[in-house]
């Protein structure tokens, strides 16, 4: 599902946020992406995503080589890929169903089918019965449990979350690492970026270490 070969990343002013970084996740397979602030968990899901382009190295994502790939095919690579962030992203003015379906929207999908998807994700994180509510009037977790809503609505085959659990006390953090492990328990692929080592321990997933933009450390496999 994800390559990446001999990636580097390297922004002007010569600060390299990857050095040679090489690691394969395999199709169905579920990962921490671990390590200390700044360590380059962000950048690698940036240029996953194709937020940002690699300096030099290859970054094949679901078999598409990603340094071959033209600007105006990225939103629909970026279809295929579902992302969950640590500040939610929500919009503010627009319910939880709205939130929910924005994606669907996008992509051009029948109102019908929109109202059948965005029910049946907001029902797999638990708030099936909050879709005419606005997120001011949810907790944190709820509100992430959305925005989990809004990447999965999509069906991707990969999901990714950015420290998706920075902000939550431990017992909402628990309930937020056990929804994208049931997503991957039905075949999603799932990265999640976080310097949390609990659950690292709690759910004995592999691990991909970074340490100042290098690999220091995997137990999935090596490119």
């Amino acid at each position: 599902m994800i390559q990446v070969s001999h990636l580097h990343k390297r922004y002007p002013g010569g600060h390299d946020a990857l050095r040679d970084v090489s690691f394969e996740l395999a199709d169905g397979q579920m990962a921490f992406l671990t390590g200390h602030s700044g360590a380059g968990k962000s950048t690698l899901l940036k240029l996953i995503t194709l937020i940002e382009r690699p300096s030099r190295g290859q970054l094949i994502v679901n078999g598409k080589n990603l340094g071959k790939y033209r600007r105006r095919r990225i939103p629909f690579l970026r279809r295929q890929i579902g992302i969950v962030f640590q500040d939610h992203k929500l919009l503010y003015d627009r319910t939880i169903f709205d939130n929910v379906a924005l994606p669907l929207i996008v992509s051009g999908h029948r109102h019908q089918e929109i109202a059948r998807r965005v029910r049946a994700a907001l029902d797999k994180v638990g708030l099936l019965a909050r879709e005419k509510m606005y997120p001011i009037e949810l907790s944190g977790g709820e509100q992430q449990r959305v925005g989990i809503a809004r990447a999965v609505v999509n069906r991707p085959p990969l999901l990714l979350a950015d420290e998706p659990t920075g902000n939550l006390d431990a017992e909402l953090s628990d309930e937020i690492m056990d929804l994208f492990h049931s997503f991957n328990q039905h075949g999603v692929t799932v990265l999640v970026a976080t310097h949390d080592l609990r659950h690292i321990r709690r759910l004995n997933m592999p691990i991909i270490e970074l340490k100042n933009g290098s690999l220091v450390r995997t137990t999935v496999a090596e490119a």
